[in-house]
């Protein structure tokens, strides 16, 4: 008996996504729940499970199609054993399998360049002629340029057309450009207490808890308790007023398979470093493995970016709208600082930024959010006493 597989509800407001990768080819055995094709919607990447155990008899859209939440993309034939591979082809009904290329993957042929429509001369506007007279100049007939036309791909070239979730990245970065007064400001901190504080008792804290004392959950908590002092790098614009929040939502910036997603941390204030770490390390899991729920990426209050991973020394980066703050961490590098004493010393520093919306937070809100960051990260006992 064929169980029809649908697109499943992909979060609020959601109703159409595109169709990823198919996990499982028409024929193969599937099992209760075991992933069958991933859905692409503008949040995020979500493998569809199988509605019952049997066979995959029959795929309806190829990998890139346009589907709406709750259509039929598939059916299982409940109870049925796997198919032989040249029964399977014969069972495909125009759709890709795992085996087929996606279009994403394949180049786009060059299509031939329509011609420039003949346009007739149009002579310069009688006060351009004017000037041009007085200046002795002719007054020569403007004929307009052809039509801009997309250039197609040339030999050694690929047009591949962008996932659902990169279009929404790309269009919300745009949008964020337009539509807040982006200011950036930046500091630097002292990484050696922190470092040392890992040093002493990393190996104790992954024992005890599972999961390694990374930097990100220092920072989680030293921008929870800034965010505690300068409220307003914590709200939003709602219109002609400001919404306040009185909850730290925080949003880590990971790479996942698809780019680059921004996964939330639910109640930052009140998790503890192991919590922190713990709920860091599996939604970056997630990311890569492109399993992150829309929920896991909705709802953020403040976001951090870590760049210096990837070997970043500085940066600006842009808010996640309607945010009005975002702190951007840079790489470890040791450096020259005067120490006490006037003298010349080498420490491990770091570069901060924290980009904000200067409608909402003043200069010296956003000065004094990222010396209180500073200040807590210099002296990470500060964050145990919340001092």
């Amino acid at each position: 008996m064929p169980v029809p597989l649908k697109v499943p509800s992909l979060g609020e407001s959601i109703t159409q996504a595109t169709v990823g990768a198919w996990l499982k080819q028409p024929g193969e055995a599937v099992a209760v729940d075991e992933p069958v094709v991933e859905v692409e919607s503008e949040k995020a990447t979500v493998a569809v499970p199988s509605p019952a155990a049997g066979r995959l008899s029959r795929v309806l859209r190829s990998t890139g199609e346009a589907v709406a939440v709750g259509e039929v993309i598939a059916e299982v034939e409940e109870g049925a054993s796997a198919e032989p591979p040249a029964a399977a082809r014969a069972g495909v009904n125009g759709a890709a399998g795992k085996g087929a290329p996606p279009p994403e993957a394949m180049a786009t042929p060059a299509a031939p360049v329509p011609p420039a429509p003949s346009t007739p001369p149009r002579r310069a506007p009688p006060s351009a002629r004017r000037r041009m007279a007085e200046q002795g100049a002719a007054a020569l007939e403007v004929v307009p340029g052809p039509a801009a036309v997309p250039a197609a791909p040339g030999a050694g070239e690929r047009l591949v057309p962008m996932t659902t979730l990169r279009r929404t990245v790309a269009r919300r970065l745009v949008e964020a450009q337009h539509a807040a007064a982006i200011l950036t400001t930046f500091n630097e901190v002292d990484m050696s207490r922190v470092l040392s504080l890992r040093e002493r008792h990393g190996e104790a804290f992954q024992a005890r808890h599972g999961v390694k004392l990374g930097f990100m959950s220092f920072f989680v908590k030293a921008a929870v308790e800034a965010l505690r002092a300068f409220p307003a790098v914590n709200a939003e614009v709602r219109g002609e007023a400001i919404l306040y929040r009185d909850h730290y939502d925080v949003g880590v910036a990971v790479g996942g398979g698809k780019g680059l997603v921004v996964p939330v941390i639910r109640d930052a204030d009140l998790r503890s470093f192991a919590e922190i770490e713990k709920e860091i390390a599996e939604l970056a899991r997630k990311a890569r493995d492109g399993r992150l729920d829309p929920a896991d990426l909705s709802g953020g209050t403040f976001t951090i970016s870590n760049g210096g991973v990837y070997g970043s020394l500085l940066s600006t980066p842009i808010l996640n709208p309607p945010q009005s703050g975002i702190l951007g961490l840079h790489k470890i590098e040791k450096r020259p600082v005067v120490g006490d004493g006037d003298q010349v010393v080498v420490r491990p520093m770091m570069y901060l930024a924290l980009s904000y919306d200067h409608r909402i937070v003043d200069g010296r809100e956003a000065v004094s959010f990222l010396v209180r960051v500073k200040e807590a990260i210099e002296d990470p006992e500060r964050i145990l006493l919340e001092v």
